[in-house]
């Protein structure tokens, strides 16, 4: 699938996105892509849209072929006292924050942004799925934090986080039921701990 390379043809444009916002546990993870002039893979798509191989395939063209990335990560703790948004937003400040190239375009993933070093930004619902920087971003995230969630996984097994990475599967969520949260478990989602399936699925 060919995506837009860009948004706006004139600027140097950084492309957002963040993975792990839904998760009940674990940090939120952003990136921050430029493209540079030469980038082009047709495979390049919403990480959520591709097999695990194929993103990590994919991830490697993109660290060797983009003119600049970075990856940031918030723990829980932020994420439970400022909120899943703010803190989501943050990780994408600290990603862009990296970058030696400073972009004269952010573009966002979603609809929500706040104003960045007074750079133009523009938030583009499913922006992942429509443009190509972002949508590099998306897979460097994704990757970054599933693995993440597997080393933590390492620590806590009961929970599934190898193959859940964190969301709210009815395996994580009998875990929570048995165990209780971990320290690595948002407390801001004001979880009912009890478990929401019955033995028959209901």
């Amino acid at each position: 699938m060919n995506l837009i390379k860009s948004w706006s043809n004139q600027y140097l444009e950084a492309g957002c996105d963040e993975a792990g916002r839904g998760c009940l546990c674990g940090p939120v993870v952003a990136a921050a892509v430029l493209l540079g002039d030469n980038f082009h893979h047709e495979m390049v798509n919403d990480s959520k849209k591709l097999t695990l191989k194929t993103r990590l395939d994919l991830e490697s063209c993109i660290k060797d072929n983009v003119r600049e990335y970075a990856v940031a990560e918030i723990s829980p703790a932020f994420i439970d006292q400022h909120n899943i948004l703010n803190a989501s937003i943050h990780a994408m400040h600290m990603a862009l924050d990296q970058l030696t190239t400073p972009p004269e375009l952010i573009l966002v993933d979603g609809n929500r942004f706040h104003p960045y070093n007074f750079i133009p930004h523009q938030c583009i619902v499913q922006g992942d799925s429509k443009i190509l920087s972002i949508a590099a971003a998306s897979i460097l995230a994704k990757n970054h934090r599933d693995r993440l969630m597997m080393k933590l996984h390492e620590e806590f097994p009961q929970y599934g986080w190898n193959t859940n990475m964190g969301y709210a599967t009815r395996e994580h969520q009998r875990a929570l039921n048995k165990f209780g949260p971990t320290i690595h478990h948002r407390r801001s989602f004001r979880l009912n701990y009890e478990e929401l399936f019955d033995e028959a699925g209901g």
